[in-house]
């Protein structure tokens, strides 16, 4: 656990005193908006039981306010925004400050957009999946979930692609080039050439010659850019003496990126993301995916999304099941009895009590339950599609493994908020449908 350096938040309380120059939301918002009627259900003084350990309880100046925390991250990943965007769609919307938990409307931002990340990086990923795991008891405590649904669920994997520009040798070289001059520059270091005019120009002319399909030429471009990375890295080891730090770092990375030879494991894809993979999913339209890969469980009948977690180092997907379903137990606090999913999970080795259901590619002479089971199994493809369109499982913008681990959870978070939403929404859609039939036959009686 990250060291406190904060003490814990002050619980937000309503004031009974008014203040003047200022309006409260209650007067501006409607009681039977979606979510307002979301915000009274979730349980918030569960996060801050939960998220009370990551703070001191006598030192530094109190933390932002744990619902408020909680809230804007609800609010990022349900319309997939940046934390810039979400704090200023809170500055602009009387409805996201109410489920924050304010009182009053503000007119300044109640934080700076970087509280978030060192937020997230504070309460890890055992952290994310209490927000998760709310979403799911908030939906059984308003009926949205019933808690048989929850035992038969549906297990698959996806690649959670990282926001990193397709590789090539050539930009890796030069890329790694300039971070490396740039960082010599804070070190007082003073290299002999830093191929900067020279380097780029290599750049553009590798890049040309690739798309003229002149490849020997672009494959001598491509040369001369390891060549000069190559001139850096030694100047540096000459000059520098005993490295350390970032510096130690990026020569080790240097290093590593000149030795590795084209069907190498474990290559280096990204200078600033060296934790980045090369995933081969068998798409058609999308042979190598840069990322890592994130295993999806969702509920067979309701599609209600029950655990989600990043797997690092590229794993055979039958070799994920285990945590994957161990997640999905810790977070729904029930026993799964089954678990369906496709052929790429044979040979899985799981051990568990829930029953596993691989799905062949004949299903003739099994019975009506089991094949519709079966059948349901594909309803979690285009949940996939809508967290990496909607949710921000497309790309990962967290720094890190860590990253990785928290935007996965925290997408499927904001996949369930959607569907609690839609769901207020309903119930709200279907009571004035029955004042409206109600008044009709009112009516119908009056004239008759």
């Amino acid at each position: 656990m990250e060291k406190a350096c904060k003490m814990k938040p002050k619980k937000q309380i309503k004031e009974q005193q008014l203040k003047l120059h200022k309006t409260e939301l209650e007067k501006i918002v409607d009681e039977s908006h979606p979510l307002i009627r979301l915000s009274k259900q979730i349980d918030w003084s569960h996060f801050e039981k939960v998220f009370e350990v990551h703070y001191s309880p006598d030192k530094g100046r109190p933390g932002i306010p744990i619902r408020m925390m909680v809230g804007l991250h609800y609010l990022k990943y349900t319309y997939e925004l940046s934390d810039e965007a979400v704090l200023e769609g809170w500055l602009e919307n009387p409805y996201w400050q109410y489920f924050c938990g304010g009182q009053f409307f503000e007119h300044e931002l109640p934080i700076d957009d970087s509280t978030m990340s060192r937020w997230r990086k504070k309460i890890g990923e055992e952290g994310t999946e209490e927000i998760l795991s709310e979403t799911i008891q908030t939906g059984i405590r308003t009926g949205a979930i019933k808690k048989p649904e929850l035992k038969r669920v549906n297990v698959d994997t996806t690649v959670q692609t990282k926001a990193v520009r397709y590789p090539t040798d050539a930009r890796l070289y030069d890329r790694m080039r300039e971070r490396l001059v740039k960082c010599a520059g804070k070190e007082g270091i003073k290299l002999r050439q830093t191929y900067k005019r020279v380097g780029k120009r290599a750049l553009q002319r590798q890049s040309g010659y690739g798309r003229a399909k002149q490849f020997k030429r672009a494959r001598k471009q491509t040369k001369k850019l390891k060549t000069y990375l190559g001139r850096v890295v030694r100047d540096i080891e000459r000059k520098a003496g005993t490295l350390k730090g970032e510096l130690e770092e990026l020569i080790v990375m240097a290093k590593r990126l000149l030795a590795q030879e084209r069907n190498d494991k474990n290559k280096l894809y990204s200078i600033h993301a060296p934790e980045v993979e090369c995933i081969s999913k068998g798409k058609v339209h999308k042979k190598y995916e840069f990322g890592c890969k994130a295993g999806i469980v969702t509920t067979a009948k309701t599609n209600w999304i029950v655990g989600a977690k990043a797997f690092h180092g590229n794993p055979y997907d039958g070799h994920t099941l285990a945590e994957a379903l161990e997640q999905t137990e810790k977070i729904t606090n029930i026993e799964l009895e089954q678990a369906t999913m496709d052929m790429g999970y044979r040979g899985h080795k799981y051990e568990g009590k829930c029953k596993i259901e691989i799905v062949p590619r004949y299903k003739r002479g099994k019975s009506k339950s089991q094949r519709f089971w079966w059948k349901r199994r594909s309803a979690i493809e285009p949940i996939i599609g809508h967290m990496k369109e909607e949710h921000g499982l497309e790309r990962n913008r967290l720094k890190g493994e860590e990253g990785d681990m928290t935007n996965v959870i925290l997408s499927a978070a904001g996949f369930n908020m959607r569907k609690l939403l839609r769901a207020f929404l309903r119930l709200i859609l279907k009571w004035l449908c029955g004042n409206a039939n109600l008044l009709v036959t009112r009516l119908h009686a009056q004239t008759a």
